[in-house]
């Protein structure tokens, strides 16, 4: 069997991860906050406390838009700034217990949707579907 092109191959990827994120966001509309707030309340839940800086280069956006989106989500109790416990001189941008019961139910909700999309394949598929996964992780490391 011949492989597929590289370009055959990337174009279904992103076709297939549009329309897997779009039906995701379905159920991220239930949390009542926008891909903004949920994308840096993802990173601060499981990758942990950042930096302003740090933060935005994660999100890809300028730090002054990240100062607001925090201050935002500060207002709505999301998100706290603690000094860093290692360097008096940085602040630290931390979930509070609500900003993290809101990311982990919502990511509750994600799983939950994706295990029911996957139920209906066989066993062989989820484990090529569990092989894919893990080269996509591959790539994706520096």
């Amino acid at each position: 069997m011949t492989p597929a092109p590289i370009e055959d191959v990337a174009d279904k990827l992103h076709t297939a991860a549009i329309h897997l994120l779009r039906r995701v966001r379905d159920v991220d509309a239930a949390t009542g906050l926008n891909a903004a707030r949920l994308s840096a309340l993802s990173y601060l839940v499981f990758a942990g406390p950042a930096t302003v800086g740090e933060l935005a280069r994660a999100e890809q956006v300028t730090p002054a838009n990240i100062s607001q989106l925090i201050n935002g989500m500060q207002n709505d109790s999301l998100v706290e700034r603690v000094e860093d416990p290692n360097d008096r001189r940085v602040t630290l941008v931390c979930p509070t217990k609500k900003g993290e019961r809101i990311m982990r139910e919502a990511r509750t909700a994600r799983v939950g949707l994706l295990t029911s999309m996957l139920s209906k394949l066989q066993g062989s598929e989820l484990e090529t579907l569990s092989q894919a996964a893990q080269l996509i992780e591959h790539t994706l490391r520096p």
